[in-house]
Parts: structure tokens; C-alpha cells; sequence
């Protein structure tokens, strides 16, 4: 009788604390909703786009550190950036950003290169998740669908200045061309400095193609071996650059190489040693303290305290402006859903980052300014030219 009597009030007690926690009764606080705000990252840790990846996801977390020390984003939310690592493989990119869509977040920053980016737009865009390269230069990216942006410079921009000043500036009036067949960013950028070349009345007095992975270049450096030419345009990516100059010099030629941000990366002189000394890379980013912004100027002193004093890259510094971009949209819509933020971002109208002034045209595309052309020298890039648009 006593048990059934203290069961009895024990159920009692708790029927009536359910009622009150149902009905809010007192001085209970409600269960928090979700405080943060999730950005995922896409792109390499490891794999041959690692240099990429890595440099990407280290501007990012700069960015969203700046966010939450000035007090989050939505009134008090805590910014969170969502790591992920598709190895450099076409089939994981894939699934990478479907698994951060499903982990709720907002938008993706990545990938850094044209090809993964093209592999993850369809899924953004189906999602409705808003989708932000900090890389991708090539062609066919915006016109997947209306939530892919990308805050880089643009190859149909900085090939056609890059071959104006080869012409105006170095005097160079036949060149050789090499393409990477199996990698879009390549096969592009080669169309597109075909167009700028002629442009400028310089000259393409062979053409030849490798493919990413290619060790071996020996056949393609002994074609051109005997002709009489000024340089070589590479349009592929630092790791098979820093071999194809290997043999360049292996064969007895003192030509050196330009080509786009692909060779964007210390792997083209720790492959390339002696060899790449001179190669030129165009990008829309250089660290150059002398001459920068001081918001960029912020920018590179923060990056070098955080990684032993070396010097931000394009890639970084990118980075870092993409989860601007999509936090100062948020902000302007009063909301992190895609559907209303992506709104907000497509007006973005000389906004001022770390890599400069960036405003999107109507077709979403970034307009940048400027360009920088940097040299290698000492194992180093350093900035060659700026070219103004």
C-alpha cells in the first residue's frame, strides 16, 4: 500500500512538471535554437589539388575567426566553417558536397579549380545551396544555375592582358603552346590565350598536349626543340609545369614558361627546381605590402602571424573573401537562406576585399581589378607587373 501510494505521487509530480514544461509555465527558458551558421569548404586537403585546398580552407577560417570575434553574423550567431576533404577525386567531390548540403549548410565555398566546381554546381544548385568558388577560372560555371557565383579572376579577363603584355612589354612574337587534354581549366585557358595570342599578333609555332598525371615529356619538348621561338605557354597545373620545364632545360633550351593561376603553387619549383626560375603566373591576387590596401595590408600581417611569416596567396586570400562575400549578404538580407541571400549577393556592387574590388555584372560573373603577373625568382613569386583592365 505504501509503494502503490508513493508511485502514485511520484506520477502525480511528474504529470504536473509535464504540464508546465509544455505550457512554458514560470521562469523556464526555452531549448536554444540553432546558433550558428554553417559555410562548408570544398576542396583538397590531399591528392595532387592539395596546394590548392589547403591554402583556400586557411583563408576561410581567417575570415569566419574575424566574423565571431566582432560578434557572429544574425545578431549573435557563431559562424562555423564545415570541413571536408574530397581527396582530389571526381567521385568524391561529389559526394563531399552532398554530405555537407545534408549537414545543413548554407552555402559552400570551393572548389578552387574549374573542373570540381562544375561537378559540385549541379548538386548546389538542385539543392538550392548557394555555391561559391574561390578558384574556379574557366568557362561554363555561373551558367549551371542562379545560386553558383565565384569571386575570382576571370581567364577571359587575364589571358587576353597577359598576351598584350607579352607582346607590348617583352617583345615576344612566336610562342609554343602546350594543353592538358584531360583537364578543362587547361583546355579553356588554351582557347582563350589562342584567341588573345592572335590578338596580338603573336604567333603559335607549335601546339602540343599532354595529359595531368604525365611524367614523361621528352617527345613533346624534342618537337620543338629546333624551332626558333620566345617562350612557352603551359596551361595546365603546377605539378606536370615544373616537369615539362625540367626537360625543357634537360634538352638545352632557356625559354621560360607563363601561364595561369594552375601554376599557382610552391610544388612548381620544389618539382620544377632551377628550371621554373622566370616561369610567370597571372593571378588576381599578390601579397605586395609595399603597395596594398590597408585591409589587405590587415589581411597579409594576420596570415604570416598564423603561418610561421609566410606570405598569403591568391588561393587564401580568396578564401577569405568568398565567406565575406556570402556573410556580408546574409547580413543585407536579414537571412541565411540561399533563396533570399543569393538575391542580395547578385547586387554586390564595388565591394571592397582583401584581393581588391570586386563587383558582379549581370550574369553574376565577378569583374575584378587588377591583374598581377608574378615571377618566379629564388624559389618565390614575386610580382612581375600589375596590369591594370
Amino acid at each position: 500500500m505504501r509503494r502503490s501510494k508513493l508511485l502514485s505521487m511520484m506520477i502525480l509530480v511528474l504529470f504536473v512538471a509535464a504540464i508546465f514544461a509544455g505550457c512554458g509555465g514560470g521562469n523556464q527558458t526555452p531549448a536554444p535554437a540553432d546558433e550558428t551558421v554553417k559555410i562548408g569548404f570544398l576542396g583538397a586537403k590531399t591528392g595532387g589539388h592539395a596546394s590548392y585546398g589547403i591554402e583556400t580552407l586557411k583563408g576561410m577560417k581567417m575570415a569566419a575567426d574575424d566574423v565571431n570575434a566582432a560578434g557572429g553574423i544574425l545578431g549573435g550567431k557563431k559562424l562555423v566553417i564545415v570541413e571536408e576533404d574530397h581527396g582530389s577525386k571526381d567521385d568524391q567531390a561529389a559526394s563531399v558536397t552532398q554530405k555537407m548540403i545534408t549537414q545543413g549548410t548554407v552555402a559552400i565555398v570551393g572548389d578552387p579549380t574549374t573542373g570540381f566546381t562544375k561537378i559540385a554546381g549541379p548538386i548546389a544548385q538542385g539543392a538550392g545551396v548557394v555555391l561559391m568558388s574561390a578558384g574556379a577560372v574557366g568557362e561554363g560555371v555561373v551558367e549551371i544555375g542562379d545560386f553558383i557565383y565565384r569571386d575570382t579572376l576571370l581567364d577571359k579577363v587575364g589571358a587576353p592582358l597577359v598576351a598584350k603584355y607579352l607582346a607590348s612589354e617583352l617583345g615576344w612574337k612566336k610562342v609554343v603552346l602546350v594543353t592538358s587534354t584531360n583537364n578543362d581549366y587547361s583546355v579553356g585557358l588554351s582557347k582563350l590565350f589562342r584567341d588573345g595570342l592572335a590578338a596580338n599578333n603573336i604567333e603559335i609555332i607549335a601546339e602540343q598536349t599532354i595529359q595531368d598525371s604525365d611524367q614523361n615529356f621528352s617527345a613533346q619538348v624534342t618537337s620543338f626543340s629546333n624551332k626558333d621561338f620566345d617562350g612557352i605557354v603551359f596551361t595546365g597545373y603546377y605539378t606536370e609545369g615544373g616537369l615539362l620545364m625540367k626537360e625543357v632545360r634537360k634538352q638545352g633550351l632557356d625559354h621560360v614558361m607563363v601561364g595561369g593561376d594552375g601554376l599557382l603553387a610552391p610544388v612548381l619549383w620544389e618539382l620544377g627546381e632551377d628550371a621554373v626560375e622566370g616561369s610567370m603566373v597571372y593571378t588576381g591576387f599578390a601579397a605586395d605590402p609595399a603597395n596594398a590596401s590597408p585591409k589587405t595590408l590587415a589581411f597579409i600581417d594576420a596570415y604570416k602571424a598564423k603561418n610561421g611569416g609566410t606570405l598569403p596567396d591568391m588561393f587564401s586570400a580568396q578564401g577569405y573573401d568568398a565567406v565575406m562575400l556570402l556573410v556580408d549578404a546574409i547580413e543585407a538580407a536579414g537571412s541565411a537562406a540561399p533563396a533570399e541571400f543569393k538575391e542580395t549577393l547578385k547586387v554586390t556592387s564595388n565591394w571592397e576585399g582583401v584581393t581588391g574590388t570586386i563587383s558582379f555584372g549581370p550574369d553574376r560573373e565577378p569583374i575584378k581589378s587588377p591583374v598581377y603577373l608574378l615571377e618566379v625568382k629564388d624559389s618565390e613569386f614575386s610580382v612581375k607587373a600589375t596590369i591594370d583592365l
